[in-house]
């Protein structure tokens, strides 16, 4: 299913954007992403270490299950107020919003006028968006994002525009 998608979000990418580089995370799955969107353009990738997936320290690979077996008290925090959370031995929403916001201004700030592609994770992805809409962090579960979703922001001079979240029409068919 994930590749079906992933080559459904290449076609879409490829029938509507021009662009100029392709940024993803150093996750082997968002590096196989950004490189299909990247190979029909003959554009170059670069990896980038701010849109890593958000460190979730000790619940790393652990299911709901699991982690409310060890933790109640902060994995219901988690749903209820995501921004006073800092998983054990990783990160705050913090942290990744200090980091996906400077990847994003070292991407516009090489990339003035262009358009760029950033490959992410959920929680990157999430982060941005609520930056880009001038929400705080304890909106994080407002904002939903599929695998293989298109997120579209416009970052000007002056001013950031939101012109798509989460679109997933063209993964109907996958």
């Amino acid at each position: 299913m994930g590749r079906r998608q992933a080559a459904a979000t290449v076609a879409r990418i490829a029938r509507s954007w021009r662009f100029a580089k392709v940024y993803c995370s150093p996750l082997g799955r968002c590096r196989e992403t950004a490189h299909a969107i990247a190979d029909p353009s003959g554009s170059e990738i670069e990896v980038l270490a701010g849109l890593n997936d958000l460190d979730y320290g000790a619940w790393r690979w652990k299911t709901y299950e699991e982690v409310r077996a060890v933790a109640p008290g902060l994995f219901s925090r988690w749903f209820a107020a995501p921004d006073q959370v800092r998983f054990p031995g990783g990160e705050s929403l913090q942290d990744l919003a200090a980091r996906a916001a400077d990847a994003v201004c070292d991407v516009t700030q090489r990339h003035p006028n262009e358009t760029v592609v950033m490959v992410g994770h959920d929680s990157v992805n999430r982060v941005i968006l609520m930056q880009a809409l001038a929400q705080p962090l304890l909106a994080y579960w407002r904002i939903t994002q599929s695998p293989c979703g298109l997120s579209e922001i416009e970052i000007g001079d002056d001013r950031t525009r939101v012109l798509r979240i989460n679109e997933t029409a063209h993964l109907e068919p996958a």
